[in-house]
């Protein structure tokens, strides 16, 4: 069994997994404690977690509870972000915030991790794959943002908009560490607009902003009009 000190939190990361509950983090906690072992692994990259901060959590809180780690292999860190975006997007009970995030977040580094060459596809590990396999996706020759978007359900524009969702997210984390959660939660109700607005003001205004954002919207102060185009 792996040390846990070898193990690190990246919170760039980190910061793709969307936290759970206080309720589900202790009913996740309690079924550890009832199975006597932690059963899904802590997945790793280079030492750094993935996969599995909750498990971690836990497994530092229980040394006594063993646990397994599942070593996987990247080219590069835009391709570990695009596992866990493309891994946290499976889950069942994401906020609308969330998704929008994940998607933005899946978009942006598929784009990066390219760097403008042509169109190629990740297998199960995270690895470039040939456009020629068995996907009906990637037969078709879809660019990230089309194939993005048929995962999901959604239309090429909504994963357009959702990069600038997260963009927006990004400056409001960046400016008050914790805003990113009180967005994706819903605890901070704002429109897209609003949110994707963040990205282009200034980071020192963006604490009063957020502050004016928690207002209920009957006593917000009105802004400039903000476009997303």
């Amino acid at each position: 069994m792996m040390n846990l000190n070898a193990l690190k939190i990246d919170p760039e990361f980190q910061g793709k997994i969307p936290p759970l509950t206080f309720e589900e983090l202790n009913q996740l906690e309690a079924n550890i404690l009832r199975d006597g072992r932690i059963i899904n692994p802590i997945i790793v990259w280079q030492g750094l977690i993935v996969d599995g901060h909750n498990r971690y959590t836990i497994a530092k809180k229980h040394p006594e509870i063993p646990f397994t780690v599942h070593e996987k292999e990247f080219a590069s860190r835009y391709e570990a972000i695009i596992w866990i975006c493309k891994n946290q997007l499976g889950r069942r009970n994401l906020t609308p915030e969330q998704k929008k995030f994940l998607m933005g977040k899946l978009y942006e580094s598929e784009k990066l991790a390219r760097g403008g060459s042509k169109e190629r596809a990740h297998d199960e590990n995270g690895r470039f794959t040939s456009m020629v396999q068995n996907d009906p996706l990637r037969a078709k020759q879809l660019s990230p943002c089309e194939r993005i978007a048929a995962q999901n359900g959604v239309g090429a524009a909504t994963v357009k908009r959702a990069e600038k969702y997260a963009k927006g997210v990004d400056a409001a984390e960046d400016a008050v560490p914790g805003a990113r959660e009180e967005i994706l939660t819903g605890r901070i109700k704002a429109t897209d607009a609003e949110i994707t607005a963040l990205a282009k003001t200034p980071k020192a205004e963006i604490p009063a902003a957020l502050a004016e954002l928690r207002k209920p919207k009957q006593e917000r102060q009105p802004r400039k009009a903000e476009t997303t185009s």
